[in-house]
């Protein structure tokens, strides 16, 4: 039996997408928490909580895209077409906040605010355009002929709108709590003030999802509630249910690593449940990852490449949160 590399790569992107919320995720929600703590010396501590490692989360996204299309060559192709214009919107966003991540440190005073203000639209525009893509993507992609076959504004519906909405308070969460990690004193505590009413958005926002989605998307319905997906599906509520507990308890006691933590498992929650909606397809609602694949000898390349190099990711990584690990004070800073 031959090594099955469509399944390879379908693995290998979605671990580096999941790796991109992850790593990315926190470092986008500490620009939305920008709205709620005025104060220059706390911002500036949130900045330098991240200003080590930001500028290589990215590289995920990098990663899940190239894997894309070295792999899946139609599936890049259609999704793109689909969603030019919010995946558009989303870099932008990255770029505007990635010059305003650098400006800031540098601008006198009178100039600070505008790069604030840059920092925290950049930041909610691109969480808020990854979150509408996304929302699009669960309501499918039609084709003809193998190209898209769809409208440039098909992606402007509700439930990309909501879903973009919802991707806000689950990266606002991850910074809160991130923060929670990373800081001390009167910082801290605001935050954990914050983290609370967070963790009951994003509670609310999983539930009205976990309601709107079968309804409005009969397939993923049937996936659910069908036999074997339901034995699947059925631990991932209960187990959301638990991680909020705990998380709202953790926050109770003098927080340090765990409500980042527990965060981090919600997350991970909500992205089972996305992959046992849609898995095995690639481009939903009927294209799979087989139908989709591109040439063996393509695959088969480029995974040597990516099996060389994820690692490598891996380890630059683990040493740069391990070389500035430890709480961020007032003036410390690496700029």
């Amino acid at each position: 039996m031959g090594i099955d590399l469509a399944l390879l790569w379908a693995i290998i992107i979605l671990f580096g997408v999941m790796m991109y919320v992850v790593m990315d995720g926190f470092d986008l929600g500490i620009g939305v928490l920008y709205l709620f703590v005025p104060g220059k010396d706390d911002r500036d501590v949130m900045m330098n909580t991240v200003a080590p490692v930001w500028d290589g989360n990215e590289t995920w996204l990098v990663l899940g895209g190239a894997g894309l299309l070295a792999a899946f060559p139609l599936a890049y192709a259609v999704i793109l077409s689909a969603f030019m214009l919010p995946l558009v919107f989303m870099l932008l966003g990255l770029i505007f906040r990635g010059v305003a991540f650098e400006f800031r440190f540098k601008a006198g005073a009178s100039a600070r605010h505008f790069w604030d203000k840059a920092f925290i639209a950049g930041s909610i525009a691109a969480t808020f355009f990854q979150g509408v893509t996304l929302g699009a993507y669960i309501d499918g992609v039609p084709i003809a002929n193998g190209a898209y076959a769809g409208g440039p504004l098909d992606w402007l519906r509700p439930f990309p709108i909501f879903t973009g909405f919802g991707l806000i308070v689950a990266y606002a969460l991850l910074g809160c709590t991130w923060l929670v990690f990373k800081t001390e004193g009167r910082l801290q505590r605001r935050m954990v003030q914050l983290a609370r009413p967070l963790t009951l958005g994003l509670l609310a926002v999983i539930i009205a999802l976990s309601v709107w989605t079968p309804l409005a998307h009969p397939r993923i319905a049937e996936r659910w509630f069908s036999m074997p997906n339901l034995l699947w599906f059925a631990p991932v509520p209960v187990l959301v249910a638990l991680t909020a507990y705990a998380l709202l308890r953790a926050l109770r006691t003098e927080p340090h690593a765990g409500p980042f933590l527990l965060t981090l498992v919600l997350v991970f929650l909500g992205y089972s449940g996305l992959g046992i909606s849609l898995w095995p397809n690639v481009i939903p609602p009927d294209v799979s990852i087989w139908d989709a694949s591109g040439p063996a000898q393509s695959q088969g390349f480029t995974l040597v490449g990516a099996l060389l190099i994820i690692p490598m990711i891996l380890m630059y990584t683990a040493w740069s949160y391990y070389v500035f690990r430890g709480k961020v004070k007032s003036g410390e800073g690496y700029h």
